[in-house]
């Protein structure tokens, strides 16, 4: 079956910064989809409802506030939620909002930073959530350049916040792309989503950056947060994750098809980082009402 995932065409302008929605609804109706917008939504009295984003799902809490990045596919679904006065602020705006080399400014690094991480989603803290909740509101009462100083700031102030969670997996959203500002790391992860089917070691990407296996190792933590190993790993699960979602393929088959040479090492490491098997996983994304297509 050929199934296409929904493009959704916002109603944002070209002549417009951004555009913001405030509503009350009993239920969440909207399928999965995607669109060439960043959109910061914050929801409200929807606890227990189920969040997708990209290969990321679960439940929410009473309050939340997510980043979504450029194309990459999300959406919100009843599941267990019995509210039925549903709060929803949603603001969307261009990804060339600010311009690429105003974003390379000093003083634009967190911002910068926030946007490349909502390439794969963020969820903010609980406390940062209830903090900018009044302003979210009063951003709907503002008109022209003040409502846009506004945003620009509720942004900044989100970039510089603390325990924000990026969502979905490091290649799920592989049509974007994500800048670490270094040429020697953007190169090791084109060489890793292009060969992560491949017995890939320490010192065959040592080499390819021309460093020693302690000094890469070290060089690329520094970059990225995280260590080599846990990279790769990370990349393997987000193409075994589009996998399970867009094909047919057995769950061994996949695993084999993403790196993984071993189907009870890939369970295992599929349960720790998503907590749920990729046969769970499979089932929840054909689950009726989230894996919704046109």
């Amino acid at each position: 079956m050929n199934e296409k995932l929904l493009r959704e065409i916002t109603p944002l302008t070209q002549s417009d910064c951004f555009t913001i929605h405030s509503r009350v609804k009993s239920e969440f109706n909207f399928p999965l989809h995607y669109h060439e917008e960043f959109e910061l939504n914050f929801i409200q009295n929807a606890k227990s409802a189920k969040r997708v984003i990209g290969d990321h799902i679960e439940e929410i809490d009473d309050v939340e506030l997510v980043l979504v990045g450029p194309n990459l596919q999300h959406g919100w679904f009843n599941h267990k939620c019995k509210n039925t006065e549903i709060k929803e602020i949603t603001v969307q705006f261009h990804r060339d909002l600010f311009d690429e080399r105003f974003l390379h400014r000093n003083q634009m690094g967190f911002i910068r930073t926030m946007f490349e991480r909502s390439l794969r989603g963020i969820s903010f803290s609980k406390e940062t959530t209830q903090a900018i909740t009044p302003r979210l509101f009063g951003i709907t009462k503002k008109h022209g350049f003040d409502s846009v100083l506004e945003l620009m700031s509720i942004l900044h102030d989100l970039s510089t916040s603390r325990n924000m969670r990026t969502l979905s997996g490091v290649s799920f959203n592989n049509t974007e792309t994500i800048s670490y500002n270094s040429r020697r790391v953007e190169s090791i992860m084109n060489y890793l989503n292009n060969n992560f089917d491949k017995n890939i070691t320490l010192t065959e990407v040592s080499k390819i950056a021309a460093m020693s296996d302690v000094a890469f190792s070290r060089f690329f933590k520094m970059r990225t947060g995280q260590t080599f190993v846990d990279t790769l790993t990370e990349i393997r699960l987000g193409h075994a994750s589009r996998m399970l979602i867009e094909t047919t393929h057995g769950i061994t088959e996949v695993a084999y098809k993403c790196g993984f040479n071993n189907i009870s090492n890939f369970n295992r490491i599929f349960k720790k980082k998503k907590d749920c098997t990729p046969k769970e996983f499979r089932q929840e994304f054909n689950a009726s009402g989230i894996r919704t297509f046109i």
